[in-house]
């Protein structure tokens, strides 16, 4: 069993995209080669897909920040909107641990929160947009 993780141990942060919201830690005093952890997998197994670990890594290789272990709980939306929660969430927790750091990430965009989300339904329609089938006659 591993020791209860105190508050002074980790840095957290939030990160959102569409409904998906990932609870970032960058845990301190714990230098090993780059350990992302993601709900108790390591996040190779969470995100399968090349593109997903590489949209995740990309902040970290910004700031050059190789040997850091990161614990993450990521829950709503899908996989790919997981993925870039959990991009957004570790940029906001290295922009916590240096301030320096801010306008190299702000240039990429990382700092920024995608605030697409999906559109209501109204009323009248059968979805956000779609009108039913129109009848002259």
């Amino acid at each position: 069993m591993t020791p209860a993780i105190k508050k002074t141990d980790y840095t957290p942060a939030v990160g959102k995209r569409k409904r998906a919201i990932a609870r970032v830690r960058i845990l301190n005093d714990r230098v090993a080669s780059i350990k992302i952890i993601v709900n108790g997998k390591d996040f190779k197994e969470y995100f399968p897909y090349f593109e997903w670990q590489e949209n995740i890594l990309k902040p970290l290789k910004l700031t050059g920040r190789d040997k850091i272990s990161i614990s993450v709980k990521v829950q709503g939306g899908g996989i790919k909107g997981q993925a870039d929660s959990v991009r957004h969430g570790i940029a906001r927790a290295l922009l916590a641990t240096d301030e320096e750091l801010r306008s190299s990430l702000r240039k990429e965009g990382f700092l920024t929160r995608d605030s697409r989300i999906k559109e209501r339904k109204k009323p009248g329609l059968k979805k956000a947009r779609k009108a039913p089938q129109w009848s002259k006659r």
